[in-house]
């Protein structure tokens, strides 16, 4: 797979590395950390566990979502059910109210 010039980096648990690949997961909810991310913005992405690199993205809607306006769409989008969605975003950011789906597509 060639490497194309990136904007920046965004690293994904390693869990999600085959359902970003395989085009099944094309969203991402991250906190206000991570918000700055722009539309049309080439991201190298790397697993978080071990930084190694695996492709690369374009982001092509970056935009504020409360937790409780999570829907079955945006977890079709991560590829997983809506309770699933809902743990994962517990596990990993406690009690957030505002997240940031950033909808990218696989180059």
């Amino acid at each position: 797979m060639s490497r194309i010039s990136c904007d920046a980096k965004i690293t994904f648990f390693e869990r999600f590395e085959a359902d970003i690949l395989s085009g099944a997961k094309t969203i991402t909810l991250r906190d206000e950390s991570e918000s700055h991310f722009r539309v049309g913005d080439r991201l190298s992405v790397s697993t978080f566990e071990t930084g190694r690199y695996f492709c690369d993205i374009q982001v092509v809607r970056v935009e504020a979502v409360a937790f409780e306006a999570l829907n079955s769409r945006h977890a079709e989008q991560e590829n997983m059910s809506l309770e699933q969605l809902k743990a994962v975003i517990t596990e990993i950011y406690g009690e957030i109210q505002t997240l940031y789906l950033i909808e990218y597509r696989l180059l």
